[in-house]
């Protein structure tokens, strides 16, 4: 099973070499302190953020180099900074190759819900809709369950929607699962989990072909 280091480490491996790549809040910001040393890639936030580097080392904060989650974050050489309208005119205009971003649910259908809990105070959306709409790859980095033991990835999601249709890949700390027309075919298991681990967690149609292998990291 992987904890959230785990699962970055594995969605790192998804980077391509010139990618241009918007982490999500929580577990995707993760994701640049693990993508390989000889390709390049342009990690971009949406509060005008383009070249952004692993986290800084205790100490070696700058207050005013922030991220869309409003942690500090370091700059790589070359690294620019705009205004809001310029990165979502970069967003909606769809030159972000990659899209990596947290879920509360994910449908089969690759819906996802990941900005609201009915009766609890939230500042808005944010960007994820924008996100959302415009990205033609994203990658959803999750538990699999929630803390009541419950599955995230299901048949319908009941929580209020960010996306329609969108998500296509989701890596969790029991599973790497592509979303498909028929529902999550399962790609890969996490270290020590088994094909029956990932049934009984998961509520929407699973689909299961061959021997599965366990992940590397």
């Amino acid at each position: 099973m992987l904890d959230k280091t785990g699962i970055a480490k594995r969605i790192a491996k998804e980077v391509k070499d010139g990618y241009y790549v918007n982490l999500g809040i929580g577990i995707p910001t993760l994701v640049a302190n693990y993508v390989r040393n000889d390709i390049e890639v342009e990690f971009q936030s949406e509060n005008g953020v383009l070249g952004m580097g692993p986290f800084p080392f205790e100490g070696e904060e700058d207050a005013d180099i922030i991220n869309a989650g409003k942690q500090t974050i370091t700059t790589l050489p070359g690294a620019s900074f705009f205004d809001s309208a310029m990165s979502f005119s970069m967003i909606r205009g769809q030159h972000v190759d990659l899209t990596i971003l947290g879920a509360m649910e994910v449908a089969e259908n690759g819906d996802i819900a990941n900005w609201k809990i009915p009766g609890r105070m939230v500042k808005g959306m944010g960007g994820a809709m924008d996100l959302v709409a415009s990205a033609e790859n994203i990658i959803v980095a999750m538990m699999h369950t929630n803390k009541k033991g419950e599955s995230k990835l299901l048949k319908k999601c009941s929580l209020p929607l960010t996306g329609v249709g969108c998500v296509k890949k989701v890596v969790t700390n029991l599973a790497v699962l592509e979303v498909t027309e028929n529902g999550f075919k399962l790609l890969e298991r996490a270290p020590g989990v088994t094909v029956e681990d990932i049934k009984n967690a998961t509520e929407g149609t699973l689909i299961i072909v061959g021997d599965i292998p366990e992940m590397s990291l």
